[in-house]
Parts: structure tokens; C-alpha cells; sequence
């Protein structure tokens, strides 16, 4: 059980203090023997960065990016309140 908390603080320590990455809003959990990333970035850029970050630093894990892109471009319609 601590080898696995272990992995998961490691991999969320490089998230926050490597300078390509910095991302905070990113969570690392377990699925068996799963290391999955879950959360929202603004680009697919972004997103394979931080998989291909992980993936360097721990070739030994298998790991699920299932991270989403956010929506960052103003919207095309004018929003009507009534």
C-alpha cells in the first residue's frame, strides 16, 4: 500500500513542479494495476505533454491519460437572457 501511495504523490510531485508541465488540476488514482491521469487541460498539446512527461519519468507503470480538453475559445453565439 505505500509503494502505490508512493507512485501516486511522485507522479503528482512532477504534475506540480515540473517547468513543462505545472499542472495542479490534474488527479493521479489507481485502477488496479492502472495508473490513471483524470482532469482538464485547454489543449491536445497540453494533454500528450503531460502523458508523455509521466510516461518517460516511469516507464514501469502502465498509464490511462484520460484527461479532457476544455473548451477555450470565446463562444460563437450571443447569449440572450430573458
Amino acid at each position: 500500500m505505500t509503494k502505490q501511495i508512493d507512485l501516486e504523490a511522485e507522479i503528482q510531485r512532477l504534475l506540480t513542479e515540473h517547468d513543462k508541465i505545472a499542472e495542479q488540476g490534474i488527479t493521479v488514482h489507481r485502477r488496479d494495476n492502472v495508473v490513471v491521469l483524470s482532469g482538464e487541460v485547454e489543449s491536445t498539446q497540453r494533454r500528450d505533454e503531460i502523458c508523455r512527461q509521466i510516461t518517460g519519468h516511469f516507464p514501469e507503470i502502465e498509464l490511462t491519460c484520460d484527461i479532457g480538453i476544455t473548451r477555450a475559445q470565446a463562444p460563437s453565439e450571443v447569449e440572450e437572457i430573458s
